[in-house]
């Protein structure tokens, strides 16, 4: 058989016959007097076997395990492994359908698009319409909400639902974000800063900050603060020093 024949006969295309040339996977045939491979019946029989096992969805590596005489692995153990993955992977597509499902059933979708169900839950009693630090207050919660991991996004829901929870809760947030919008034109040594930072620091629990949030040095803390108008940023750092003088971290 020439090329084309073997590659019609298993079902694949001349170039896949040659990039399994290149692997090695697929042995060499030898070549007639005029220059073309010939190709037997036993190498028709390997290239099947190739195409069925990436059909099962083994990599080209665990397919060479396969097919080397003195490889590791036998097929058997490479498949095991391979079902073993692909039931992570239904269970990773089931999770992500029960997370879609349940955002779909919520209804409308919050502004800063899909996050967890808790900070769903949280984002829907937030006051702030029309207030424009409420909407950055919204956005830094979505981010905090993708890049913690499970047990500090954990702690956080917990203790901002737990500062919701409390009484007059939204009445105190609304002060805050009206104090902090009203300082988008103001310089920083605004008298106004002042008040709007020991609003703030009383409105935040002390167990939602980690130890080291007031660092000045924080890299995310520097564009949060870059993000703000200077009186703006001016308040929440002066609210951060407020709130770790009260954990002992700081004056």
């Amino acid at each position: 058989m020439r090329i084309g024949e073997l590659a019609a006969a298993v079902g694949v295309t001349t170039r896949t016959v040659r990039h399994y040339h290149h692997l090695g996977l697929l042995p060499e045939p030898e070549r007639l007097a005029n220059g073309y491979r010939r190709y037997t019946l036993r190498h028709a029989v390997v290239l099947a076997r190739i195409r069925r096992l990436t059909e099962l969805g083994l990599g080209l590596t665990e397919v060479r395990d396969v097919l080397a005489d003195d490889a590791g692995k036998d097929l058997v153990e490479v498949l095991t492994e391979l079902d073993q993955d692909l039931a992570r992977q239904e269970a990773q597509i089931r999770e992500r359908r029960r997370r879609l499902r349940s955002l779909l059933d919520a209804g409308e979708l919050p502004a800063e698009g899909p996050v967890s169900p808790r900070l769903a839950a949280l984002l829907a009693e937030l006051p702030g319409e029309g207030s424009p630090m409420a909407a950055k207050d919204r956005e830094v919660l979505a981010l905090i909400d993708t890049g913690a991991g499970p047990q500090e996004r954990e702690r956080l829901m917990s203790a901002l639902r737990g500062a919701l929870d409390g009484p007059d809760a939204l009445a105190r947030a609304r002060e805050v974000y009206a104090l902090l919008d009203a300082l988008a034109d103001a310089e920083p040594d605004d008298p106004r800063v002042a008040r709007a930072a020991r609003a703030l620091a009383d409105c935040v629990p002390a167990d939602l900050l980690p130890a080291g949030t007031a660092d000045a040095d924080h890299a995310v803390l520097r564009a949060l603060y870059a993000d703000f108008a200077p009186a703006q940023a001016e308040a929440i750092r002066s609210a951060l020093r407020i709130l770790a003088g009260r954990t002992g971290e700081g004056p």
